[in-house]
């Protein structure tokens, strides 16, 4: 299925198609493409338009031809430069590939945005946590951060992480970053090469897929189910393709919710060790649990510092502040500080005194056990509107999200069209898994961004306008 963006002409359409295909590892490297007339039947498209956009892939070295035989897929080429107009993920940007576009859109029934309503965070007590700390510290305007981060925020981190999660840390192995998106792009540039291999869950968070695939990695997948991995299938893409970095959201999984079990927690740092491969843990809403709380963390059963733990503050303590954390063993820490160094030369000290004070407080704590409530709440309004229709969905167990599969016939892409008439957003499944054809019946629903009279608003105009597909 390709985009339903019509600002792109066909052939172009045709393109973003191939190409997203191939980065994702759909057709490896001198592998036979379809043929022409294979390829219009697919899309609906006339032979010529398909003919077009080969010819274009061809010029820009993405493909070449074999007489008589068809078009193949080029070998990477490393460091080729593109025009941002060519650039994959400046294209996702612009269309409904893109998490972060799709976000940007206005709606009155927002159902996109995997963050907290404004209204349940606690802010008349920031301004007073705002007021105090000038107060304490006048010239904190006037200061940098070191690079790393605040000693004292570390620290705190460190210490908590060590007695909750047994982390067993020191400040050392702590490096503050302006949120998650920016961990995963440090951790990126410092670790993976132009042509390295990056497992990933299929589906995954979409602007990670944009991270790596623009530090030039090729993406191979494994699937994520009702009970987490298939363990002998990672290893079989350990041991073939030899992945740098797996890159996971095991707790709350974006966007299907779901939860790896404890069992496989504890493997995949002994597959990891065996086969040379990082894993990356990317835990943005781990407090964010309805009944019981989460299996603890990869991290926490890593012996050989193999893992490097994503810790994410910013969608449900104080987004504005974009307080996140890389946690690692020490020998990454020197190429991590090189690259955040030139990405901003450290995160603004005054997000991280303030965000210090609020998490050594009793505050946060009573903050974070009324708005699992509060979000629970939400969760439920929005799956009794979600039982109303045959559509299919696992209830998640904690996060900010409902993963859901509609029936055959059903174009999410097309779908948000009509129901941004209707100020309704949400976000196609396309965004999360490009290469999987069934994702064009998918969206994910967040439930945490909107109150109550509003879900049941916006899901019974979301509902109609799919009846009526």
């Amino acid at each position: 299925m390709m985009m339903t963006d019509n600002s792109l002409k066909l052939y172009e359409q045709v393109i973003h198609y191939l190409v997203v295909r191939i980065e994702a590892g759909e057709w490896a490297e001198h592998e036979k493409l379809p043929s022409v007339r294979s390829l219009s039947e697919l899309l609906g498209v006339h032979r010529l338009t398909v003919f077009k956009a080969y010819q274009e892939l061809k010029e820009r070295g993405s493909v070449y031809v074999k007489d008589k035989s068809g078009y193949y897929v080029s070998p990477a080429t490393p460091f080729s430069v593109t025009d941002q107009a060519d650039d994959p993920a400046v294209s996702a940007w612009l269309h409904w590939d893109s998490l972060a576009r799709v976000q940007s859109l206005e709606a009155e029934y927002q159902f996109s945005k995997s963050l907290i309503d404004p209204s349940l965070l606690p802010n008349r007590y920031w301004g007073e946590l705002m007021r105090d700390l000038l107060d304490q510290y006048p010239r904190l305007l006037g200061t940098y951060s070191t690079i790393q981060g605040d000693l004292e925020l570390r620290s705190a981190l460190a210490s908590h992480l060590t007695k909750k999660e047994r982390f067993y840390l020191s400040a050392d192995e702590v490096l503050i970053t302006s949120g998650a998106q920016q961990a995963i792009d440090v951790i990126s540039r410092t670790l993976v090469k132009p042509g390295d291999r990056v497992l990933m869950e299929r589906p995954t968070y979409g602007p990670a897929m944009e991270i790596f695939r623009k530090q030039g990695a090729r993406l191979i997948f494994t699937d994520i189910h009702s009970d987490g991995y298939d363990l002998e299938q990672i290893e079989h893409l350990m041991k073939s393709e030899k992945p740098r970095l797996f890159y996971m959201t095991p707790t709350f999984q974006n966007p299907t919710g779901l939860n790896v079990p404890v069992e496989q927690r504890k493997q995949l740092p002994e597959l990891a060790e065996q086969y040379g491969c990082f894993l990356l843990e990317d835990d943005s809403t781990y407090d964010i649990y309805f009944k019981e709380k989460p299996p603890a963390p990869i991290f926490t059963y890593d012996t050989t510092g193999h893992t490097l733990y994503i810790r994410s503050y910013s969608k449900y303590v104080a987004p504005g502040l974009r307080i996140a954390a890389i946690i690692c063993r020490q020998r990454f820490m020197p190429g991590l500080q090189a690259v955040k160094s030139l990405t901003d030369n450290g995160s603004p000290l005054l997000n991280q005194k303030l965000f210090l004070r609020y998490f050594q407080s009793e505050r946060m704590h009573q903050h974070l056990s009324k708005l699992r409530t509060a979000i629970q709440l939400r969760m439920e309004v929005m799956e009794q509107s979600l039982l109303e229709t045959d559509w299919t969905w696992t209830r998640p167990e904690g996060g900010l999200n409902f993963w859901v599969e509609l029936p055959e016939g059903v174009d999410t892409g097309r779908l948000l069209h009509r129901c941004m008439e209707q100020s309704v957003a949400f976000v196609p499944g396309t965004v999360f898994d490009s290469s999987d054809h069934s994702a064009s019946r998918k969206l994910r629903l967040s439930f945490s961004y909107a109150h109550e009279q509003q879900i049941r608003e916006g899901m019974s105009r979301l509902i109609t306008l799919a009846k009526e597909m």
